[in-house]
């Protein structure tokens, strides 16, 4: 038992020494760090004084270089204020000296103005003096006058005023009729040089109007779709329709010229229905040509339709119908004949309620009295006369018979409404700038051209193109054999020159062509 608690004993005291030991040992190693702590510090604390002492050193160089710079600016500053302000004193001693300089150049001037003034009072006085000594010589020959002569001055005056006037009397006449004449050549020249102005002003715009269409598409592509095989298809359409096909730059646009406005509708419409197809060669062409015309015809009935039930016309003869139907595609000296035929009658009808007379009777014939402008075939008959027959032709009334037949004074007027269709006619028509007379002898040019080369036997089809400077004929080739085709050509050209007159020249170009057609079956 002692031993036991000898041995507890023993390993007390010895873990008692040992953490006595540890507290010593622990001790000396806390004294080591702080001194290691102390020797860091103090090497720290002499380098940032070192470091301090060059920030310092530093900052005293860059206060230096400032000041140095501030320095020279300042110096900069105030050289160029004594530059300044040097120049402003040679400037304020060079004004000194110019206004000195006018000052001297003043006093001068000054003196020689009193000089002048001196020297101008002189000779007034001189003047005045002579003046006085003409005035006494004057009055005194004077006197010498009239004892000479017997009359006083103011007799003698008279007698003077009344010879003068007399002879400025006959001058100023003849000056008055030369200036009268002068003025009316001038006026004729003046008015001429206007009417010339505004043809050449209006003449394009209205030919252009009249006589060419625009055929719009999508894409240049279809140009050369239309155009076709060395240009086929633009052969087989001209052919077929009479237009000339103008293919050129313009962007998505082909140009239809030709003076007839139905062959240019036919056209038109035949080239849209070919494009929105896509089937286009030379036998489609004339197909859809043939049924192009169809249905102008058709659409001309319906347009005359529409016209009589706008202006309340009822009872006219078909025939009449499809005439007024025509006038949509005929214009007269430039202005639509369809539209001028529409405007007369409602004139017409307002002028007739006015003087308390039928006014559908007065529209009726208003609508009817240029009718005989579109003829199916060309006459000699003044289209007032060729209207009034066909008016009696279809059962109209007798006074719009009359009507009709004398708004152009061809027959005598024996109706109260024949004065107001011709008034009426004529209101419509001269409107400025409804008329083109010009327009309409070149469209009667263009036909001539064309029934001349109708008038030798074979020929099948004639067109007038590019505003008639070529007239293009085709024949038919049983008739007409290469040999006849050329003597042909060369015959239609003499009797143009013989029967016509143009201005340039006239290319015919007679064609021959020879077709094989067989069916399959």
């Amino acid at each position: 038992m002692d031993n036991i608690i000898f041995l507890i004993i023993a390993a007390v005291a010895g873990l008692v020494i040992g953490f006595i030991i540890a507290k010593v040992l622990e001790r000396s190693r806390a004294s080591e760090i702080v001194k290691s702590a102390k020797k860091t510090s103090q090497s720290i604390i002499r380098e940032a004084k070192s470091e301090g002492e060059t920030i310092k050193k530093d900052k005293i160089l860059q206060a230096k270089e400032k000041f140095i710079e501030l320095k020279s600016e300042h110096e900069k500053v105030i050289l160029s204020r004594d530059k300044k302000m040097a120049e402003a004193e040679k400037r304020t001693r060079d004004k000194e000296s110019q206004i000195s300089n006018e000052l001297s150049k003043g006093k001068k001037l000054n003196t020689e103005l009193e000089q002048k003034i001196k020297d101008y009072n002189h000779r007034n006085e001189y003047l005045e003096k002579k003046q006085s000594e003409l005035k006494k010589l004057h009055k005194s020959q004077v006197q010498q006058l009239e004892v000479i002569s017997g009359l006083s001055a103011e007799e003698a005056k008279e007698q003077l005023v009344e010879s003068l006037k007399e002879q400025a009397k006959t001058d100023s006449m003849a000056l008055i009729q030369d200036t009268i004449e002068e003025a009316k050549l001038t006026a004729q020249q003046e008015a001429k040089k206007v009417i010339i102005n505004t043809i050449q002003r209006i003449g394009t715009e209205e030919a252009v109007e009249n006589c060419v269409s625009v055929f719009n598409i999508e894409s240049d592509d279809v140009k050369g779709r239309i155009i076709g095989r060395e240009g086929r298809n633009i052969r087989a359409i001209e052919a077929a329709t009479g237009v000339e096909i103008i293919v050129d730059d313009t962007p998505e646009a082909i140009i239809l010229s030709c003076f007839d406005s139905v062959r240019r509708e036919v056209a038109r419409l035949s080239l849209h229905k070919l494009v929105t197809d896509g089937r286009i060669h030379p036998a489609r062409i004339e197909e859809i040509v043939k049924k192009t015309r169809k249905q102008i015809d058709e659409e001309i009935i319906e347009v005359g339709k529409r016209t009589v039930i706008d202006l309340g016309i009822h009872g006219l003869h078909p025939e009449l119908i499809k005439t007024v139907g025509r006038m949509k595609y005929r214009s007269s000296y430039g202005q639509n004949l369809l539209q001028h035929s529409r405007e007369v009658a409602k004139l017409c009808g307002v002028m007739a309620s006015e003087l308390g007379l039928n006014p559908k009777l007065a529209k009726r014939a208003g609508l009817l009295h240029d009718i005989g402008k579109v003829p199916d075939t060309e006459t000699e008959v003044p289209h007032a006369i060729l209207g009034m027959q066909w008016a009696e032709k279809y059962g109209e009334k007798p006074d719009v018979c009359n009507a009709i037949g004398a708004h152009h004074d061809e027959i005598e007027m024996t109706a109260l409404i024949s004065p107001i269709v011709q008034v009426c006619d004529a209101i419509s028509g001269a409107r400025p700038g409804a008329r083109r007379q010009v327009l309409d002898s070149y469209i009667q040019r263009l036909k001539d051209l064309e029934d001349i080369a109708f008038g030798f036997n074979g020929v099948k089809k004639a067109y007038a193109i590019q505003a008639g400077r070529e007239l293009r004929v085709i024949v038919e080739s049983e008739k007409v054999n290469d040999e006849r085709a050329a003597s042909l050509s060369f015959e239609i050209s003499q009797k143009i020159q013989t029967d016509m007159t143009y201005p340039g020249q006239v290319k015919i170009t007679v064609i021959r062509e020879t077709r094989a057609v067989n069916i399959a079956k």
